[in-house]
């Protein structure tokens, strides 16, 4: 059993799929072991209700970050995004606990999550820094609305595949005009979500780049393009169109109206995202898309 003076992170916060028992075991099991080794734990407010815990200290998402050295979430890829989107502001490391789906970003085991969490408790992992992107709706000139995404933007119309049509600018200089079903502008943390499914390649998470994917584009010459993550999207909807959202990660949902322009750009905050040490991207894509396998 580690020893709370061998440990980096002391101060751990556990965050939840709400109202999920297989998240609920999780929990408790990390809550009790946690508890063995040392760690102050606090529990997200939200996630608490469901672990009958009354002792344990709670906090609202948004002073998570300042309370932690250390975020868990115990869930699948959707409740990693929307901490990411609080948890990115502060200085705090997040990992995650797979009781979803695919789990592109929770990559622990929850069956031997504790043997997978001593050694990161102690320092032994492995960090990266994942970009966002901010999204402003303009109105007259002003910004009227703002979202941020850790996977991906959609500009798109707000009924059920409706054709729209756009400008593109890229640091103010003019792309194209399209007709599709809307664009995806992506991170590569996207790369492996909405945006795959749309045809776009995947990133590899340190590139510094975001692309651009029509969803069903009307002419078969549209293409992904890959540009920098340091330049500025600027779309320019055809007042035509009538009423269009933005979404930002599948969640944040704002209204574009006609004659409104979209900037999206990257955000000034990073999240600190943490795996073990025999973490691989690769052996992810090869487990998660099914690809083959070593011949020799």
């Amino acid at each position: 059993m580690a020893e709370k003076q061998d440990l980096v992170f002391r101060r751990v916060a556990l965050l939840g799929k709400v109202n999920h028992e297989a998240t609920r075991t999780t929990l408790l099991t990390l809550l009790d072991e946690l508890g063995e080794l040392g760690v102050e734990v606090i529990v997200e407010e939200r996630t608490a209700q469901q672990l009958d815990r009354n002792n344990t200290p709670t906090l609202p998402l948004e002073e998570i970050g300042d309370a932690a050295d250390l975020a868990i979430v115990v869930g699948g890829d959707g409740n990693m995004l929307g901490a990411a989107r609080v948890l990115c502001e502060y200085d705090i490391a997040v990992i995650g606990v797979n009781r979803g789906n695919l789990g592109f970003l929770t990559d622990l085991d929850p069956d031997h999550v504790i043997e997978q969490l001593k050694p990161v408790l102690a320092g032994e992992y492995v960090a990266e820094q994942r970009f966002l992107l901010q999204a402003e709706v303009l109105r007259d000139g002003e910004r009227r609305d703002v979202g941020r995404a850790i996977n991906e933007v959609v500009l798109h119309s707000d009924k059920v595949a409706h054709m729209i049509e756009f400008e593109v600018y890229i640091n103010d200089d003019f792309v194209h005009s399209q007709r599709s079903d809307g664009l995806i502008v992506s991170t590569p943390t996207g790369s492996t979500a909405y945006s795959l499914s749309g045809g776009g390649p995947i990133l590899t998470p340190g590139l510094d780049a975001i692309t651009l994917v029509p969803k069903f584009p009307h002419t078969l010459s549209s293409r992904p393009i890959v540009v920098g993550a340091g330049c500025t999207l600027h779309l320019k909807p055809s007042p035509e169109n009538g009423n269009l959202q933005l979404s930002c990660d599948g969640h944040v949902r704002m209204e574009v109206l006609p004659k409104d322009e979209v900037l999206i750009h990257k955000y000034a905050d990073t999240l600190k995202l943490i795996h073990p040490k025999d973490h691989s991207y690769f052996r992810v894509l090869r487990n998660k898309l099914g690809w083959g396998s070593r011949l020799f």
